[in-house]
């Protein structure tokens, strides 16, 4: 695909936000809840290179983390709630972000590396 790297950024983001096909941003990417379909239904690219490995659940650690975290400084601070009251509030919300956001994130992850080309990095033979 010689036009990849042509295609908006805009595009590539809005069908990683939605879990579509990089390619043609209308078939699904996902056969299951993070499970990758073999290929595209629309267009019949083959999902065979999209592999973000653990980079999804880094940043969405280090984002839900920084939510919760501040969340729950603000509210003791301001409040001070008994402990089993932050449990009530902040383990679930951490489950639901968590959960939430891992699937467009993985989408797009897997989008911009359609996009980019990326791929596994090979040591160059002289």
């Amino acid at each position: 695909m010689a036009g990849r790297r042509n295609m908006p950024l805009a595009r590539t983001l809005r069908s990683g936000m939605l879990a579509r096909c990089p390619r043609c941003g209308s078939g699904k990417l996902f056969s299951g809840y993070l499970k990758i379909a073999p290929r595209c239904e629309a267009c019949k690219l083959d999902f065979g290179f999209a592999d973000s490995g653990d980079g999804p659940a880094v940043f969405i650690i280090l984002i839900a983390g920084f939510l919760v975290v501040a969340a729950a400084l603000i509210v003791e601070v301001m409040h001070r709630p008994p402990y089993w009251v932050h449990a009530a509030l902040w383990l679930p919300l951490t489950a639901v972000l968590c959960l939430g956001l891992l699937r467009p994130f993985k989408a797009t992850l897997i989008a911009l590396q359609y996009r980019h080309k990326a791929e596994e990095g090979r040591i160059a033979k002289p």
